[in-house]
Parts: C-alpha cells; sequence; structure tokens
C-alpha cells in the first residue's frame, strides 16, 4: 500500500470529528514562522510564537465558508513517534483561522510597471476565474495561529474512537493534511464540559423557562446549515468576574442585559446589583423587573411620583424613544411597586478610617513636637484597642462607644501630656463629644424605620439598601446620574458586602456587582483624586477578595485605556467588540493575553458579534471563540408587544 492511501485510510477513521465540506476543503501546512516577540513597553501587544501558513485548493463556495476563528488541526512529531512505538494514538496541535484571502497567480504576476492595458485584461479576467473552480491559477491563504493545545485521538481494537485535549504546544508536521474540526466537534469543545457542570440539557436545556441559556451561537459556521449554540458556567462567570469592552455602538448594552437575564433566569439564587449611571436597564431589563417571581428593586435619584415621571426618568434605546407601546412596558414595571429612591443622609456618620486618618494628618503637623507625637498615640493605641475588641474594621461606621473612647482618650492624653490649651490639637481633641449630635440625628432619621417593613415610598438609606440585598431580592439597579453619589454607594455597598462575607465566611449566594460605563468607577489610579481614587481602590479590592467569599464583579466600559489596570487583571472572563483605537487593543492585548492578530477581526465586527474568551467559564481554558450574541431588543419587543 503506498504512502499516500495510508494517509487516506487513517484520515477516513478520524474524518467523523472533522469536516471537509463535501470534499471542497483540502488544504497542507506550507510554513510555521517564529515570530519575533520585541514587547518593549507595557502595553505592547501580545503576539503569539508563531505563524502558520496554509494553502488551499480553491472553490468558489469555500470563500463563503471558511470562517475567521474556526479551529484547524494538523498532525504533530508526537504523531510520528507512536507511529514508531506501534501506538493507536494520534497527535494533532490545534490553531485558529487568524486571517483569510484568496490568491490569484495572474495577479502575482502584475506590478505598476506592466503595459497598462496589459494590466486591466488581467485584471477584468480575474472576475470571470473566481466564478470557476480552476486550481492552477487560483488558491486561498490561511493565517493560523496555535492555541497551545493538542487533540490527541485513541483508536480502540474494534475501531472505535475518542478523543481528548491536551494543554500545551507541540510542532505539527510540514506539508501535511490539514483538518477542520466540524460544527459537533468544537460544540463539544466548547460546551460540553459547561452543560455538564450546569446540569443542562442540549434537547431541552433542561430548563421550563422561556428561553435557553445560551448566549447565542459561534460565529464559525454561522453561514453553514449548522448553528451552534455557546453555553458559559454562569457559576464561574459570576464568581471570578468577567468585563465587557466595546466602543459606542457595539452592542455592550444589549449583550450585558442579555448576560444578567440568563443569570438571573438560569441559577438557583444568584443576586445581581447593578450600578446604571446611564439609567438605561430599568427598560432593558423591563421584563424581568416586571416579573412577580423575581423579587427586584429600582433605586432612581428623585421620587417618582407617578408613571409618566417614571417613564421619563428612563433612558430607552432610539428604536423604542417614540413608541408608545414602551411607555405601556413601563408602566407595568411601576404597576409592580419596586421603584423608589435614595436617601442621602442628612448628617454624614464618619468611618473609623476617617477618625484615624484624622489622627495621622494630626500627627504630621506635630512633627518636632514629641509631647503631641506622644498624645496622639496614646489616643491611636486605645481607639485600635477598641476597633480589635469589637471586630469593628476601617470601613465601619462609629457608634456611640467609639465616639465615647475617642472623647475620654483625647481630653486625657491633652492633661497626660500637658499640651497648650491653645494648640489647635488641643482643640480637635475637646470638640470630640460633638460627634455625637451626628450619631442623634441619624438615630432620628431611622426611628420610623420598621426593620421586618421596609417603607419604600420614603426612599432607601445604604443601610436599607444592604438589608434588602441580604432578603430574598434578587435584582437591584441603582440608576443615578449623579457620578458623586453613585460611587460614594459604590464604595460603601462593596465595602459593607465584602467586610459581611468576611465575618460570616459565607459564599452563598454569589452576588455580582455591576459596573456599567466602568471608567467612571474604576478609573486609572494615575489620574484619579478624591472620591474617584477612593472608588476604584475600593473595587479593586472587591476584585482582588471577592472571589473567595462569592461576591463578583461585572466591568463594562467603551474606553478600556482610562481604567485601573489591576482591577482588569482580576478578571477571568471577557468579550472584546469593536474597539477602534489601537491603545484599546492593545491594553486588552497585553492583560488578557489575546494574540493581536484575533484582535484586529473586531474591527469587521457588526453589532453584537464579540470575540469570547475565558480562563474558567467556558468549555476550553483561554481559547478565543468569536461569537454572535442574541439580541436583548428583541426580548425587550416581545415583552412591550404583550
Amino acid at each position: 500500500m503506498s504512502q499516500t492511501e495510508d494517509n487516506k485510510n487513517n484520515n477516513n477513521n478520524i474524518l467523523p470529528i472533522f469536516t471537509d465540506f463535501d470534499g471542497k476543503f483540502k488544504g497542507r501546512l506550507s510554513a510555521v514562522i517564529p515570530t519575533r516577540i520585541n514587547n518593549t513597553s507595557e502595553n505592547a501587544p501580545i503576539s503569539a510564537k508563531y505563524d502558520c501558513r496554509i494553502k488551499v485548493q480553491y472553490h468558489k463556495e469555500i470563500m463563503s465558508l471558511l470562517e475567521e476563528g474556526m479551529i484547524i488541526a494538523v498532525k504533530n512529531f508526537k504523531s510520528k513517534f507512536n507511529n514508531q512505538q506501534n501506538n493507536n494514538s494520534e497527535y494533532f496541535t490545534l490553531f485558529v483561522v487568524s486571517r483569510i484571502w484568496p490568491d490569484h497567480y495572474g495577479m502575482r504576476g502584475l506590478s505598476d510597471s506592466t503595459y497598462y492595458p496589459m494590466q486591466f485584461e488581467v485584471i477584468e479576467q480575474s472576475v470571470e476565474d473566481w466564478d470557476t473552480d480552476d486550481k492552477s491559477t487560483m488558491m486561498i491563504q490561511i493565517s493560523a495561529i496555535p492555541i497551545n493545545y493538542d487533540l490527541l485521538i485513541n483508536t480502540t481494537d474494534n475501531g472505535e474512537t475518542n478523543h481528548e485535549y491536551v494543554k500545551g504546544f507541540s510542532y505539527p508536521i510540514i506539508g501535511d493534511t490539514v483538518f477542520l474540526l466540524n460544527a459537533k466537534t468544537v460544540s463539544q469543545m466548547y460546551n460540553q464540559k459547561v452543560m455538564k457542570k450546569m446540569n443542562w440539557n442540549a434537547n431541552n436545556n433542561n430548563c421550563v423557562k422561556s428561553e435557553g441559556p445560551e448566549l447565542g451561537i459561534i460565529k464559525m459556521f454561522e453561514n453553514s446549515t449548522d448553528k451552534i449554540p455557546i453555553y458559559v458556567h454562569l457559576d464561574n462567570l459570576v464568581r471570578y468576574h468577567f468585563g465587557i469592552f466595546a466602543f459606542t455602538g457595539g452592542g455592550k448594552s444589549n449583550l450585558l442585559s442579555n448576560i444578567l437575564r440568563k443569570i438571573l433566569l438560569h441559577t438557583k439564587d444568584t443576586k445581581i446589583l447593578l450600578f446604571d449611571i446611564s439609567c438605561e436597564y430599568p427598560f432593558l431589563l423591563a421584563e424581568l423587573f416586571a416579573d412577580q417571581l423575581i423579587e427586584s428593586k429600582i433605586i432612581l435619584e428623585s421620587p417618582a411620583n407617578n408613571a409618566e415621571q417614571f417613564y421619563i426618568s428612563v433612558v430607552k434605546p432610539r428604536e423604542f424613544e417614540e413608541d408608545e407601546r414602551a411607555k405601556k412596558g413601563l408602566l407595568k414595571v411601576f404597576e409592580k411597586g419596586i421603584t423608589t429612591y435614595f436617601v442621602k443622609p442628612s448628617s454624614v456618620i464618619p468611618t473609623c478610617k476617617e477618625i484615624l486618618k484624622e489622627l495621622e494628618d494630626l500627627k504630621n503637623e506635630s512633627t518636632g513636637k514629641p509631647h503631641y507625637m506622644d498624645a496622639i498615640n496614646q489616643i491611636y493605641t486605645k481607639l485600635f484597642d477598641y476597633m480589635t475588641q469589637n471586630n469593628l474594621i476601617e470601613s465601619s461606621f462609629i457608634d456611640e462607644k467609639f465616639v465615647q473612647i475617642l472623647s475620654m482618650s483625647a481630653i486625657e492624653a491633652m492633661k497626660t501630656f500637658k499640651v497648650s490649651d491653645k494648640a489647635g490639637l488641643y482643640a480637635w481633641a475637646s470638640s470630640r463629644d460633638t460627634l455625637r449630635g451626628r450619631l442623634k440625628q441619624k438615630k432620628n432619621d431611622t426611628t420610623n424605620k420598621d426593620n421586618n417593613n421596609i417603607n419604600y415610598d420614603s426612599g432607601l438609606t445604604l443601610d436599607q439598601i444592604i438589608e434588602i440585598l441580604e432578603g430574598d431580592t434578587r435584582l437591584i439597579c441603582i440608576s443615578i446620574s449623579d457620578p458623586y453619589t453613585i460611587k460614594n454607594i459604590a464604595l460603601t455597598l462593596s465595602r459593607e458586602l465584602l467586610y459581611k462575607r468576611k465575618r460570616q465566611f459565607k459564599v452563598r449566594p454569589y452576588i455580582l456587582s455591576v459596573f456599567d460605563e466602568a471608567q467612571e468607577f474604576v478609573q486609572d489610579l494615575s489620574n484619579a483624586r478624591g472620591i474617584d481614587k477612593e472608588c476604584s481602590q475600593g473595587l479593586e479590592t472587591l476584585l482582588r477578595q471577592g472571589r473567595k467569599y462569592g461576591l463578583g464583579g461585572c466591568i463594562a466600559t467603551q474606553r478600556i485605556a482610562y481604567l485601573n489596570t489591576s482591577a482588569l487583571q482580576q478578571l477571568h472572563t471577557y468579550f472584546v467588540g469593536t474597539l477602534p483605537r489601537p491603545y484599546d487593543r492593545n491594553v486588552v492585548s497585553n492583560t488578557f493575553n489575546i494574540d493581536n492578530q484575533i484582535l484586529e477581526k473586531t474591527l469587521e465586527f457588526a453589532p453584537g458579534d464579540w470575540l469570547l474568551s475565558s480562563y474558567i467559564a467556558t468549555g476550553i481554558e483561554n481559547v478565543p471563540i468569536f461569537i454572535k450574541a442574541e439580541d436583548s431588543e428583541k426580548k425587550i419587543e416581545t415583552f412591550i408587544e404583550k
């Protein structure tokens, strides 16, 4: 038997996991080109170690069937070794297609110096050639990069085959046949592990909900008859944080609302705390807010006394701005009685951190005055001892006992170290008892509050929001456009949630904090000041520590370059849409280890197209997947039509 016939028989044995589009796809690996990686700066894009070139025989239908993002397989040298050992296993190196282009032999012979009429004649003739299957003058070129996985195919003694994926890169055999993974194999590769862990069924989704848990379809077979849904492990998506990055008009809000919808419908008890500075999600999630089975709350900036005021305060997509049905849909939400507003505290209660910071500032002002320093240290020690004994942390609000310890220790320290009554330190110490007034005002503000029956008509304070979140409410949307107010709320709630979970070491239920327009919440620390810096640092802490306690985070933004990179590095899953600015793409490439060739494909994306990659929420780790997300606005359309 010849070597060609032997290869053909081997290919037939493994063909069920591959596709050649009914014999139209025939390709060979022509080159494996090492790439030089020169990362001269922190934001230099990531490049794959190898750029692999594949030559495919031309067929007029192939160009419409091939897609960037398809997975191809080529035998590697481990297979050669196994054949020598009479082993029934074969190893294939896996690649993701990054570029596809047709090549015409006649066009290659043209140059600007060629006789002009000849140039036009060759160009015109090439148009007719593309409609034929002439393999002598035309070819399809493919550029692909390794995904750092091998496909291992085992053949049993009775001829049955099974396959698995092995982490790592093996050098492929140059010149060998190239295979395309078929739709079924790709679906198993990306979805099988997820569906098993989430206990979903591919046929009926194991669910009586009105929609399945899939986020959309995989784009690589979008133009073929096989439509492959894409699933993600929703629990891992929430707990290990995710990000959504796309320029204006890329469908960021559409995707985010759809993901939140899937989480609420297809997880048992996960809760969502949504910080909506653009005030658009009461409409984008209207059918969930109207659902009697999902306890929810919408917190506005000011009271909405009637449905008309509520309608005006909510931002609608352009297609629904003049649609009377949208008004009726929001009326349904308003009639459920879940809308309220945020009540700013009439007197601000300091945290322990703020009091300790005052002492640090006084200490800096007292340099060169040892007795002043000793007095401040004594006050600091007594406060710290009280905090330790009562399990208080820096973000905890002070109470009457704290004020009593502060006031008494301050006056005592002034006497012990003979601080002059004309000194600023003495004035500060003698006035600490005035903090009791703030505590009394706070107490008066909450005297009429019934802990078991919160009056939403009178608005909600921060304490009441935390109480609601600890109850049965699964969706809280804080729609406040004032940046300072919503940042303070985000900072305080994130600290309190983390503190409570640490004390209880509680993991369930998962709580997902969602920060839309994240450039407002997690700004780059090098340019942040005041509340911007505090909020960014606080949310970075939530992302770094939250996964241990079931506190997840979502960051959605159109300008990733403006974000806190330390916070970005905590994300384990990311959805990347169109990012026209090279700097933004370079940050994504460097932060999430995605090859820049793959990211450049996103420039061709239409709204709703996304690059998905995950370390933990997809069926295979850190492999880029091009997906087409479901259209969330169709669900809104269905809701308002009712």
